[in-house]
């Protein structure tokens, strides 16, 4: 039987869900875990800096919540009173469906959403987690994810936590024209930035990374300028804006690195946006006087809004997903029960 377990923005602040990220690197390890629970056959973990979930089958899912609900709380040492939402045959195919057609994101409609869904399939594909179930159910995700978005106008709008950030400095600003913007990080999430704020006219866009060599390609795509990820503490004096989305699994920005920087600044305000979970920046930053720090739980009044302007669009999305679902042959009345990993095609 299918089942999934997690968390998410909706219900968990950043602080714990940076807790229970699983980043990349563990996926493996972490999903070879899972599949030793004596209940568990197979698993899929998706983690994102907005939800860690995962979606398993098991002969009694009764008993496979509370293994992998045990599991979590020693491996992540969490206190009892976090929970984990669940869901079981049918209503966990419908999260799934809702989240691949980014109708369960902070960002109505998100992009990127579908993206992370199909790395976390890949990666449980490739560590021989999954079976014929989880296989069967990710690729309706990705057929009724795509089938929403064609057919609505769900992304209408910001439709990334990236775009959002850009809409939060551009409320703090007025006119981001006259402003100068310091990115860390040269991932997906900044190189969406990196676009929202170009198309509004960003002044200066100074990239800074990890690997310099991706900095430059990101400012270059930007006509930016690219330094090295020693040298940003530096610069902080000459930018209006930072934001923040390395991966980096501990805080990168701290005090001591920006307070040198106010004193040249002559009262200008420093706006810090971090987008990173597990967080990029030190929550002490935000006691500094002219420094104002907004975590991706400060999105979330910017989501509601678009939120609230796609009702309409909601309501198709969910039809379709609805349709689907009953149609699907995963819940016809002899639900699939393959316990062993037959060799599968490589995942789309």
């Amino acid at each position: 039987m299918l089942l999934c377990l997690g968390l998410s923005y909706a219900h968990t602040p950043v602080e714990v869900r940076e807790r229970v990220a699983v980043p990349a690197s563990h996926l493996a390890h972490a999903l070879q875990a899972l599949v030793q629970l004596p209940d568990v056959d197979e698993a899929v973990i998706v983690s994102t800096c907005n939800r860690m979930e995962i979606y398993a089958s098991s002969p009694a899912p009764s008993a496979a919540i509370a293994q992998i609900d045990s599991w979590l709380r020693h491996r992540f040492d969490l206190s009892p009173d976090i929970d984990f939402f669940h869901h079981h045959r049918e209503d966990a195919a419908r999260h799934l469906f809702s989240l691949a057609s980014g109708l369960d994101s902070m960002v109505l409609g998100e992009t990127e959403i579908f993206g992370q869904i199909k790395d976390a399939y890949a990666a449980a594909h490739a560590a021989g987690t999954t079976a014929r179930l989880l296989n069967k159910l990710f690729q309706e995700s990705f057929r009724i994810g795509k089938s929403v978005r064609h057919n609505t106008q769900i992304q209408r709008g910001s439709t990334s936590v990236g775009s959002v950030a850009v809409e939060l400095a551009e409320k703090i600003f007025g006119d981001l024209r006259d402003s100068h913007v310091m990115l860390l990080g040269a991932g997906d999430m900044s190189r969406r930035c990196a676009q929202s704020l170009q198309s509004r006219g960003a002044k200066g866009i100074i990239v800074s990374n990890r690997s310099h060599q991706r900095a430059v390609e990101l400012a270059q795509e930007m006509n930016g300028r690219a330094i090295s990820f020693d040298e940003w503490p530096a610069h902080t004096a000459q930018v209006d804006i930072i934001i923040s989305s390395t991966a980096a699994p501990h805080t990168v920005i701290h005090p001591e690195q920006v307070l040198p920087s106010l004193r040249r600044r002559r009262g200008r305000p420093l706006f810090i946006i971090d987008i990173a979970v597990p967080r990029d920046v030190d929550p002490l930053i935000h006691n500094i006087e002219g420094v104002y720090l907004y975590d991706i739980d400060a999105l979330e009044a910017l989501a509601s809004e678009t939120r609230q302007r796609r009702q309409n669009e909601i309501a198709r999305c969910l039809a379709i997903i609805e349709e689907q679902l009953q149609a699907s042959p995963l819940f016809q009345p002899h639900p699939l029960h393959h316990p062993t990993r037959p060799s599968l095609p490589d995942p789309i």
